[in-house]
């Protein structure tokens, strides 16, 4: 059963600003647990790297053309990406849709010194494909105060039994 937001800070986002809270929260942390086979009894899940997110809102990362995770795309396009920023109290999580792509120029935009270290050929490695992932769904949950004013607002509500809510904000993120 679907729950009201009642939540005084609960910011639904769209447009520019959706791709813009998405790509706040990835240039401060880039690595995601990246969720596929999401159908199956146990889901297979595994730390990556965010290449980027575009300006369309699509999320950008690289893969190796023989994983389990380009063949559980292949089987299920649907996956889950999320991401903490614990040092900025930021969440995110992101359904969507994937596809596995051969697309050189998009290799060769993204591509950086630390895929080497997976792809020691460069961006023409054989191996290196990209996957676009185009969010379907995605939720956020941002603190604006930071972390440690948000232990301290938390703190205060212990001892006074007044929660006031009024620093963290959150909300779907739709582009």
């Amino acid at each position: 059963m679907a729950t009201e937001h009642t939540h005084e800070n609960y910011e639904n986002l769209t447009g520019e600003e959706a791709v813009k809270q998405l790509q706040e929260i990835v240039d401060h942390e880039a690595i995601c647990m990246f969720h596929t086979a999401l159908g199956a009894a146990s889901p297979h899940v595994r730390p990556m790297g965010v290449q980027q997110v575009c300006d369309q809102g699509n999320f950008w990362l690289f893969s190796a053309r023989a994983s389990e995770k380009n063949a559980d795309i292949a089987k299920d396009d649907r996956v889950m990406l999320t991401i903490a920023v614990p040092g900025r109290s930021q969440f995110l999580v992101v359904q969507g849709k994937a596809e596995v792509r051969d697309d050189q120029a998009k290799k060769d935009e993204l591509w950086n010194n630390l895929a080497k270290a997976w792809f020691p050929e460069g961006k023409e490695d054989p191996e290196l494909t990209v996957i676009k992932v185009v969010p379907t769904e995605s939720y956020y949950w941002d603190t604006k105060d930071g972390r440690m004013l948000s232990m301290v607002k938390i703190a205060v509500a212990a001892v006074t039994g007044n929660m006031n809510d009024s620093g963290s904000v959150q909300g779907k993120i739709a582009v």
